[in-house]
């Protein structure tokens, strides 16, 4: 689908529905603000459409935090910025002239793309996807990309080819993966919102690290990714932001038509839910019996009491699947690995090897080649995970969780230099809650609901049935109405 400036300002204008979302959820903080790091994207483009600031000024800033931060966070792994400027005046649409990023998984034409990678030195980027087509159509400036792990394929951002991407809490720690730059830049005030993926976690899990909002939609939702060989699509497209109002807005301008996407319609939300949900609470991993660590037990613990005292029905649970999900999952994850591999191979006509592709993109496809005989049987079990996650959620209307395991490792701990064994034990043992929505293809969002005693975000995750991203956004309203997180502040800030 082609999706032009026309075609997301048509059916009343998406200038409009943002507008009247900055009245609905205009915070105080921001309406008495001169700085222009703590405005949210909503607020950001009401007030360059009213002209009391001009997008040439709000880039302009968003630039000078950008050089001045990154040196602390190295979230940048490509600078546009005098592109930026130049065409921060000229653009059009609801978001006209909000700063963003583009994640470095993904072509923006005439840009250099790494992929987080030594793999592809020189490439400079073709033909755009249609989601990030769509999402610039908005009028939002791209500064530049934003680091990512090697090919998205990790849960913290620690490339050999662009280096540590640095937590803003705490610059000793990890900002998660694989869209860790786009939730560093977004949590230190850079930029309100940027582009990010999630195939596996990617946007959930840097919006647990950083304390940023992180909403992965249905499969389907938004404009198709890349084309694949992989069977089974994993991967959505959305954005990390600091509030509410920013994710409902990105959400509802780049849903697809019901006739194109075959899910309800997602109109924009712009307050608390009203209705009373069910919600099921799951504190051990998918099939794993491995629980979280007792910080983000508590902090699980914590968010389920709220929601209790919200007038929820509340019930502790199990996930619906076995201990056979996280092996079918990794083959999967391992088959796209050699993909990967494959098609480079193809296009450069070398062999892979240690010099162009880190030690744990090389150990997955090796695990695929040994045990691709059993692809298709895991294939066949990762299918069926979508019929017994709707089933469960005849039951329930939302599932609780943690994000991840435990808060936020230690820059080093999953290093892309560890050898393969080390890191896919860390790298399993840390993501379990996350690869089952993307397996089923329903939504689930990260909100920054709690702190951990020495001061790192700790996310909750709520996941919906296929197509309900309306009750999580409805829901992620209410919870920050009542336990509030636009007051927290990273030491790295604006």
């Amino acid at each position: 689908m082609s999706l032009s400036r026309r075609h997301l300002m048509q059916s009343g204008g998406l200038s409009a529905m943002l507008l009247t979302a900055a009245g609905a959820c205009s915070r105080p903080d921001q309406a008495a603000s001169n700085d222009l790091a703590e405005l949210d994207a909503v607020e950001t483009a009401a007030r360059i459409k009213s002209g009391d600031v001009s997008a040439a000024d709000v880039v302009g800033a968003a630039i000078e935090r950008a050089e001045r931060i990154n040196k602390q966070i190295n979230a940048i792994a490509t600078p546009t910025f005098d592109d930026a400027r130049e065409s921060a005046a000229a653009e059009t649409g609801a978001m006209a002239g909000v700063p963003t990023f583009i994640k470095d998984l993904y072509d923006v034409t005439g840009v250099p793309s790494g992929f987080g990678s030594r793999a592809f030195p020189g490439y400079v980027g073709g033909e755009q996807l249609p989601f990030v087509t769509g999402f610039l159509n908005l009028g939002v400036v791209s500064l530049g990309k934003s680091t990512t792990p090697e090919f998205g394929l990790t849960a913290t951002t620690e490339s050999i080819a662009t280096g540590k991407t640095r937590n803003p809490w705490s610059l000793d720690h990890s900002t998660g993966g694989s869209s860790g730059g786009a939730a560093a830049l977004v949590a230190s005030g850079v930029v309100p919102i940027a582009h990010a993926t999630d195939g596996g976690g990617s946007i959930r899990i840097p919006a647990s690290c950083c304390g940023t909002v992180g909403l992965k939609v249905s499969r389907g939702r938004t404009p198709r990714g890349e084309p694949s060989e992989m069977p089974l699509s994993l991967s959505t497209h959305g954005v990390e932001s600091r509030t509410m109002r920013d994710t409902a807005a990105v959400s509802a301008a780049m849903a697809r038509p019901s006739a194109e996407s075959g899910l309800p319609p997602l109109d924009l939300v712009t307050a608390p839910l009203k209705d009373r949900l069910r919600i099921a609470v799951v504190m051990d991993g998918p099939g794993t019996g491995f629980s979280a660590n007792p910080a983000v037990k508590e902090a699980t613990q914590s968010v389920a009491a709220l929601c209790a005292e919200l007038g929820h029905d509340v019930e502790e649970t199990v996930f619906p699947v076995d201990e056979g999900f996280s092996t079918d999952f990794s083959l999967y994850w391992a088959a796209m690995a050699d993909q990967i591999m494959t098609s480079w191979e193809q296009a450069t006509g070398m062999p892979r090897n240690a010099i162009a592709f880190e030690p744990f993109t090389l150990g997955l496809a090796e695990v695929f080649q040994a045990n691709q005989a059993g692809f298709q049987d895991a294939l066949a079990r990762l299918f069926a995970i979508e019929n017994v996650m709707a089933e469960f959620h005849q039951d329930y209307d939302v599932i609780l969780s943690p994000v991840v395991r435990t808060p936020p490792p230690e820059i080093g701990y999953m290093d892309g230099a560890l050898d393969y064994e080390t890191l896919i034990g860390r790298l399993t043992d840390y993501v379990q809650y996350t690869p089952l929505y993307n397996v089923s293809g329903a939504p689930a969002i990260s909100l920054p609901l709690s702190m951990s005693p020495d001061g790192l975000p700790i996310g909750a995750m709520f996941g919906a049935a296929k197509g309900r991203e309306d009750l999580l956004i409805g829901l992620g309203f209410e919870m920050e109405e009542a336990r509030p997180w636009a007051g927290r502040r990273p030491a790295v800030f604006g």
